[in-house]
């Protein structure tokens, strides 16, 4: 990092100084790259974003999957400053505050039937790993403590705390940190014959009986649950092949092991449901949520149980006074974030949004697939409001293609998101047919820019 600020960037230089940006150790980010080329984000409106230079950046991850309502919402806004005027922050242990209730009878309501009850965290991360400390739990107090293993799959994302970094089953943000929860995976749904598969792809359902064969392995009294994306996000858009979820939850009921759905990317509208348990028809025992619970606009996350669940640690509390759940953070369920939450909820439904990304899932897929056969493109898969394009890799340097296009589609006016060796998209749910071309044309002309550029 260089001690003085390039003069070409006099914009920046007025935002931070060269120590300023030093001193911030950025997440999932090329540190060395980015603080020499940083690319700022000041405002936020609708669907777009307006960068420190001052240009329109249209934002085609919806955040980080988190503003599906688009940003600068006046009602979320007014809802979290009356709250922190009002009551800025309560202890959540032992003492509460009525938003809490109130959110968590919402986010009932919003889910399945049979799952009723609603733990607050503060992110995705912190869901998974509640939920895991929730299934072995679950199973002690059941008198079954060999169940303490979980079964996760290749690909997998369930956030970077160590339970879910153990669950999940992306290489990369396992190797430097060692061994976390006692895991094992069954395979991705990727497969050559499904490739530019539109939604559910035909092939792939009896990859779920891969679960089976590993509870053969370890045996059903040693596995405490199965945790899955319902669609896999992060991984590059992996929709579950048809009948997949409906397998799990049929191998999962034979052999007595609890199911969790990682919906914090699905979760609350993007496949055109408002949840993704929902548009496939599967419920699970345990649903993790977050970023689209609040708009992204606070950090809040929820756990929701069936009350066999539930139930289980009540019965085993002992005295009325005791704590039958010895887990929580100091900003679980905090009040200005629940204010956020039902907020963003009743706009969700009040906006008919998830209906409105089923009606417009069909423009999106055809846009999308219209850019097979663009240079690099070796694979596309999509659900919903959410698309992920796979790239030859170039040579030796598998990441850094993704990286190049993401970096060259943000310098023509549109965020995308870069991961492995794919490019996501996933428009905010307000996005119009019109955005929605200009969109995918801006990643196409991106693509062709590319393979211009190196011959």
């Amino acid at each position: 990092m260089p001690d003085t600020m390039d003069d070409t960037t006099p914009a920046l230089a007025q935002l931070l100084s060269a120590e300023e940006l030093k001193a911030h150790w950025m997440p999932f980010t090329g540190n060395r790259q980015f603080k020499r080329d940083p690319r700022l984000m000041v405002a936020g409106r609708g669907a777009y974003y307006t960068t420190a230079d001052g240009r329109r950046v249209f934002d085609g991850l919806s955040g980080l999957w988190t503003c599906g309502l688009g940003h600068g919402r006046e009602e979320i806004t007014a809802a979290v400053s009356k709250q922190m005027a009002e009551l800025d922050y309560s202890p959540g242990f032992q003492y509460g505050h009525p938003l809490s209730f109130k959110l968590a009878h919402k986010v009932v309501q919003l889910t399945p039937p049979g799952l009723e009850h609603v733990f607050f965290t503060d992110s995705g991360s912190e869901s998974i790993d509640t939920a895991l400390k929730m299934a072995r739990g679950y199973w002690r107090s059941k008198g079954k403590p060999g169940k303490a293993k979980f079964i996760g799959r290749v690909k997998g994302y369930h956030g970077v705390n160590y339970g879910g970094v153990g669950v999940g089953g992306i290489g990369f943000n396992r190797k430097l940190f060692g061994q976390s929860v006692d895991a094992d995976h069954i395979p991705h749904t990727v497969l050559p014959e499904n490739s530019f598969s539109r939604g559910m792809p035909d092939n792939g359902a009896h990859l779920a009986n891969e679960l089976e064969e590993l509870v053969l392995l370890h045996d059903a009294s040693n596995i405490a649950a199965v945790v899955v994306e319902p669609l896999s996000g992060t991984a590059g858009v992996l929709p579950p092949p048809k009948g997949y979820l409906n397998r799990l939850r049929e191998i999962c009921d034979k052999y007595d092991l609890l199911l969790i759905f990682d919906e914090v990317i699905t979760g609350f509208g993007r496949m055109g449901s408002l949840t993704g348990a929902e548009e496939f028809g599967v419920t699970p025992d345990i649903m993790t949520m977050a970023k689209q619970i609040t708009n992204g606009t606070q950090p809040l996350g929820a756990v929701v149980t069936r009350p066999m669940i539930y139930e289980a640690f009540i019965d085993q509390g002992g005295p009325d006074y005791m704590v039958e759940f010895p887990h929580g953070y100091t900003y679980s369920a905090h009040p200005v974030a629940c204010a956020a939450g039902l907020a963003a909820l009743d706009l969700l439904v009040k906006e008919e949004l998830p209906q409105r990304v089923k009606a417009l899932s069909g423009k999106f897929e055809a846009a999308v697939h219209s850019l097979k056969g663009s240079p690099f493109v070796t694979d596309i898969r999509n659900y919903g409001f959410a698309a992920g394009l796979s790239l030859e890799h170039y040579p030796g340097e598998p990441l850094r293609r993704p990286f190049e296009l993401g970096v060259k589609c943000f310098e023509k006016g549109f965020y995308v998101r870069w991961g492995a060796d794919t490019i996501q998209l996933a428009p905010p749910f307000i996005t119009t047919e019109a955005e929605i071309d200009s969109l995918v044309n801006g990643v196409g002309e991106a693509l062709h820019e590319l393979a211009r550029s190196i011959g």
